[in-house]
C-alpha cells in the first residue's frame, strides 16, 4: 500500500482535550510460531508513541493479540487516571469477545466452558478483571486490520518489530518515528 492510499480514520470529537485512542494488534509467523504485539498511542489525533514486545518462539496469533489488549489495557488505566478519555481500537474480535462477552459466563460457571479448556486463560482472566475496573473510562471497539488506518498499521508494524528484535518485555520504541519509514517495514 503507498502512503497515498493510507486512509486517515476520523475520530469522533469530544469536548475534552488531552483525549487518547490507543491502536493494538499481534501477529504471529507462521501460527503457532513466532509472536509478538504492538501498540500505537494517540493524543490529541497526534500520533505520540509506539510500543511493542511480548516476544513467544512459540507463541500464536490470539496469545499475542490478547497480550496487546492488556497492555493496552494498562495503558488506557494509567490515561484513565489523569482524566484522559480513552478509546481502545483492537483488530480481534476474538480479544474483545474474550473480555467483554465470553468471560462473564466463563466467571460464572468456574472458568470454565462446554466443550473444553478455555485456552489463553490466565492472559483472559488478567485482561478482564482489568477491563472491568477500568470500563466506565474506556471504550473498547473493533477496527478493521489492515484496512489502511494508520493506528492499525503502526501497531501491525510494532508486532513485526518485536518478532525481529525478539524483545518479551513491552517497552516503548525509542527510535525516531518516521511514520512513512516504519509503514515501509514488514507487515504482519
Amino acid at each position: 500500500m503507498s502512503d497515498k492510499e493510507l486512509i486517515v480514520e476520523e475520530k469522533v470529537q469530544t469536548s475534552a482535550s488531552g483525549d487518547v485512542t490507543i491502536y493494538c494488534d499481534g501477529g504471529c509467523t507462521p501460527n503457532p510460531g513466532k509472536a509478538g504485539s504492538g501498540v500505537a498511542v494517540y493524543r490529541n489525533d497526534e500520533l505520540s508513541e509506539l510500543w511493542y514486545g511480548l516476544y513467544e518462539e512459540m507463541g500464536t496469533n490470539n496469545t499475542a493479540e490478547l497480550g496487546a489488549l492488556y497492555e493496552s489495557l494498562l495503558l488506557a488505566q494509567k490515561e484513565a487516571e489523569n482524566g484522559n478519555i480513552v478509546e481502545i481500537k483492537c483488530d480481534s474480535m476474538y480479544s474483545i469477545n474474550c473480555i467483554k462477552t465470553w468471560a462473564i459466563s466463563w466467571e460464572k460457571k468456574g472458568w470454565t466452558k462446554k466443550g473444553g479448556e478455555i485456552k489463553n486463560l490466565e492472559i483472559i482472566k488478567l485482561a478482564y478483571h482489568l477491563y472491568n475496573s477500568i470500563k466506565k473510562d474506556v471504550t473498547l471497539s473493533h477496527i478493521k486490520a489492515h484496512a489502511g488506518f494508520e493506528g492499525n498499521e503502526l501497531a501491525d508494524r510494532m508486532t513485526m518489530y518485536t518478532i525481529h528484535k525478539k524483545s518479551r518485555s513491552f517497552v516503548k520504541y525509542d527510535k525516531e518515528i518516521i511514520v512513512v519509514d516504519i509503514l515501509k517495514m514488514r507487515a504482519g
